[in-house]
């Protein structure tokens, strides 16, 4: 009340130019926020602001379209646009501009005429984890750990239903500090996670824990995006998607910042709080109870596909599958 700050004098002059303007003149003013709970009520009265355009980010049919449209730009030859598209889901258009440019740069340092797939998901891959860093000397013992790790979330997955399919692995150490990553693409575009489904991808983020666990009874920090990624879910799932046995359909969390990484803050007492934190551990370790147990059950194919992929570093999703199921 009664301040004078530079936002305010911002906002008033916006009101006094469009106050001016009569219906004859024919201006249309357009603005853009990624803060709409911040704005005043003020500026969303009728014959202000009064029109609400969201630009969501692509679906899958728009991010071909975007594709194909800076394709046109470079060399390329065979391009599945589709597989792409599939996996670079929740990308906006500037990130697949940067993706496609990534990918003419890779053709250009390799000696190729033409941009191929093969140079596209490889700079999915960059620009998700960062370019390759082949000259990291990694010893011996911790290389197979990392390949058993990532076996185990591709295995874990591979053994359940209703999770995306693995479409690559590889223990190639990349730039932003991943040791090795399995990389899963569903077939189609998804707009609704059922239970199942949210159980089943915490499971699969436990399956590198599990996998160290199991076969060299030791913990190691390659588990720390694992963790973090599955816990973010399942505390979504207790306080924001109802799927809680204790607290059914009761929103215990509200989301700030829906435009700026979504920061949420809790709506509950702090025993209720409290008590969210055990009914989120319970679901992480029932989940990683039930990797545990895949792998046990699936021993003999763990040590076959992690021999195979330390002699390959890296290797498709139709080569695991083709070793799981022979």
């Amino acid at each position: 009340m009664g301040g004078n700050d530079e936002r305010e004098q911002t906002l008033n002059q916006l009101l006094t130019e469009m106050d001016g303007f009569d219906g004859k003149k024919g201006v249309v003013i357009l603005a853009a926020t990624n803060r709409p709970e911040s704005l005043d009520s003020a500026l969303l009265r009728p014959g202000r602001f009064d029109r609400t355009v969201i630009m969501n980010l692509p679906d899958l049919e728009g991010r071909k379209a975007i594709l194909n449209v800076h394709l046109k730009n470079i060399k390329h030859k065979d391009i599945d646009v589709d597989l792409i598209a599939r996996a670079t889901a929740g990308s906006s258009g500037a990130e697949l501009a940067n993706i496609v440019n990534e990918a003419a740069l890779l053709a250009v340092r390799t000696g190729k005429e033409y941009v191929s797939t093969s140079d596209l998901e490889e700079s999915v891959e960059t620009v998700i984890a960062g370019a390759q860093k082949k000259g990291m000397v990694i010893s011996e013992k911790e290389k197979k750990i990392i390949a058993y790790h990532e076996i185990g979330h591709a295995l874990v997955a591979a053994m359940q239903t209703h999770s995306a399919p693995v479409h690559k692995i590889t223990i190639i150490p990349r730039t932003s500090g991943a040791l090795g990553y399995t990389m899963q693409v569903d077939s189609k575009e998804k707009y609704l996670l059922s239970k199942e489904e949210l159980l089943n991808k915490i499971t699969t983020f436990t399956g590198g824990r599990a996998a160290e666990k199991v076969i060299f009874d030791v913990i190691t920090t390659g588990a720390s995006n694992d963790i973090e990624q599955a816990t973010r879910i399942a505390r979504s799932m207790v306080s924001r998607y109802g799927m809680s046995d204790k607290y059914g359909m009761m929103a215990l969390e509200t989301v700030n910042n829906a435009y700026l990484g979504g920061d949420t803050t809790l709506a509950c007492s702090s025993a209720t709080a409290a008590d969210i934190d055990s009914e989120v551990r319970a679901i992480i370790e029932n989940a990683y109870n039930k990797a545990v147990e895949i792998i046990k059950a699936n021993r003999k194919k763990m040590d076959e596909l992690a021999g195979f992929l330390l002699e390959k570093e890296t290797i498709t999703g139709e080569e695991f599958m083709e070793i799981l199921n022979r």
